[in-house]
Formats: structure tokens, sequence, C-alpha cells
């Protein structure tokens, strides 16, 4: 375990080599220590590697720092997750440019079955406010986790929103677990720590510097099911976040303000381009994600005692009659199958009239 770790993080510190570039890596030797100990003559002749990046894989000499790391993540309880460990965010294996490895303080489950982002301005006004705290009360029957980047603004009023409604929360930051940025922000992580946890893949020392809050938005928008953009200007950072979630294929939600509300401009300017659903309430997300409570009808328990199925279509039926419609690449994250499989599987269902697709790759029982 200690090897393997050692390993991992040191994968994550050889210059050269990015995330998409290490899970290929990952895909083709199986672990990060074999990656390390393979042929400098066989790592130079996979695609998209090259002499430069091989080379600086072999030259890697700073196991010291990997294990001056690996001291702090167990002095402090965090949980290092690799890229295909049991406990990695599934919906993050769906985006290329996801994280090898990530860093996570807490006790939620980043595979909850409903994940909800919210993100927004640092300049909230009270109507911003107000509709953040509303959403959040709202969404709390559904038991969602709420996720959003422990920023000033509506990222704290999320946070603070879901502790007070008994809602699990997840902070995901841009600097290593060592510290809290903004420090004010200090009492409620640790409010969080108590209701949800803490995500980074930033080691300790790691400062929260510009270039990484683009890295960590691109985690806010692949974790989640949906994204709500709560005030934005049109250059502001949320829009980042919800095109990189649109990017994704996540359902964007963005909440409609004055025309002359310069706060308002990025969210009303998704919505009228169709980047972004309309919503009012959280009626109207509840009812788009197909998060309603719902008992199991007289139709569904006839399905599931007269259809012998595949292992494979039991396990979409199962995530379809948890939720009244979901899309494709959220289905792959929540049976674990890949692609292919699901397509085969979802097809097989479709001829058998169990289930029909629906426009933007989404897919409800019949």
């Amino acid at each position: 375990m200690y090897e393997d770790l050692l390993y991992q993080i040191a994968l994550n510190e050889v210059p050269h080599i990015g995330d998409v570039v290490a899970k290929s890596l990952v895909n083709i030797y199986g672990t990060a220590e074999a990656i390390f100990k393979a042929p400098l003559g066989h790592l130079e002749k996979i695609e998209g590697i090259g002499t430069i990046r091989a080379k600086s894989i072999k030259a890697f000499k700073d196991f010291a720092a990997c294990e001056d790391e690996i001291k702090f993540v167990e002095k402090n309880n965090i949980q290092p997750l690799f890229v295909g460990s049991t406990n990695y965010p599934r919906r993050l294996l769906n985006c290329a440019d996801s994280p090898t490895l990530l860093y996570y303080k807490g006790n939620t489950d980043l595979n909850s079955q409903k994940i909800v982002a919210i993100v927004g301005t640092r300049d909230h006004s009270d109507y911003g406010k107000h509709e953040t705290e509303k959403l959040v009360q709202g969404l709390a029957s559904t038991g969602a986790l709420v996720v959003s980047g422990l920023a000033y603004g509506i990222d704290t009023i999320a946070h603070r929103a879901a502790v007070k409604n008994n809602l699990p929360t997840l902070a995901v930051v841009a600097h290593g677990l060592d510290k809290i940025y903004p420090s004010q922000n200090s009492a409620l992580a640790k409010e969080i720590l108590k209701h949800g946890g803490i995500l980074t893949e930033f080691r300790k020392g790691v400062q929260p510097d510009r270039q990484n809050f683009p890295l960590r938005n691109r985690i806010v928008a692949g974790i989640c099911d949906a994204l709500v953009v709560i005030e934005s200007g049109i250059k502001g950072g949320s829009l980042i976040t919800a095109m990189l979630a649109n990017g994704y294929n996540k359902d964007v939600f963005a909440l409609p303000g004055k025309t002359t509300d310069a706060k308002s401009e990025g969210c009303n300017h998704f919505i009228k381009n169709n980047k972004a659903l309309l919503y009012t309430d959280a009626a109207d997300i509840i009812q788009t994600m197909g998060w309603e409570e719902k008992p199991i009808t007289r139709k569904q328990q006839q399905r599931q005692l007269f259809i012998e199925l595949t292992e494979p279509e039991r396990k979409i039926v199962d995530a379809l009659n948890q939720k009244e419609n979901i899309h494709v690449d959220e289905l792959c994250a929540f049976t674990q199958m890949t692609t292919g499989a699901a397509a085969a599987a979802l097809l097989s269902l479709e001829m058998q009239n169990i289930l029909v697709s629906m426009p933007g790759k989404r897919y409800k029982l019949l």
C-alpha cells in the first residue's frame, strides 16, 4: 500500500506528464509503480509519450517529497484517491482531463446518488443570497450532496445553507489541505468536515494561485449531476465552470435576473443561448433531474418479477428505478460500465420495450 501510494504521488509530480497522459499510462501498465519501472525504450514507443516524456519519468528522483506527503496525509486522516480506486469519484471518470490523484478529507460519499454543484459570484446581492438559501432548503428532501468551491459569496452561502439543512456538502479547493483559503472560512471548513468533506488535487504546500482555480472548477463541474449558477457577470468565473459542465454533458441551470443587473448578466446570457435551463425554485431542478420520491409502482414490480435480465441490463434498470431519467454518461458512472457495454445493454432494453431513449442522450423506463 505504501509503495503504491509513493508511486501514485510521484506520477502526479513528474514534469511534462499531465492528467490525460498519466491516465493513459495507467490504462496501459495497470499501476503507477509499473510505469516508473518500465524500460525507457518501451515508454518512448507509446503513442503520445515520446522521448521527452519518457525521459522525464525515468529521471524523476524526488521520492523524498512524496514520502513527506505520505506522512502528512497519514497524520491528518486524508484519503488519497487514485484514478480507478473504489472511492474515486466515478462521475469524474467520464471527464478526459480529470485528476489522476485526489486528496480527500471528510465522511461523505463522493459517489452519492444525487450531487448538485452551486456556484456564483463572490460579490452577491441580497437576491442571490436569498435564492441560494431557498434553493438548498428546497433540495433538503432529496438528500443531495451540495458541492461548491469554498470561495467568498455564493459558494460560502451554499455550504452554510447545506449545513443548516442537514445536507452533506463538499468543498473543492484550489490548494493543499494544509491550509484553508480564504482563511475567514476556516470555521466553516470545520463545520463542512462534520457534514461532508474537503477535496483537492493539490499536495500540501501548494498555494491558492490564480492558475489553480480553473483546475478546481473542472472538478466541481465534473463531480456533479447538475450545476446551478446563481448570479454571475458576463465574464464571471462561474460561467467558466458552467461551460465545463456543458462540455461534460451535465445538466446546467441558471437563475434569471433583471436585464439591467450586471450580476445576472451571465446567467441571463446562458439561458438566452440555451447553455443553461432557467429555474425559479428547487422543484424545477428536482423534476428535471428525476429526483422526486416515488413509490414502486405495480408496473415496476411486474418488471422486476417477470423479466429475466442480464447483469448489465439489471444495473441499468436499477439505476432508472431510482431516477425518472438519466444521461448516458451518468448511467455509466453509476453502473461502472464502459460506454460500449452500456450502449449494448441499452439497445437490448429498448428492443424489449423496457426503456426509451430521449433527446440529449437521456433514457427513461416505460
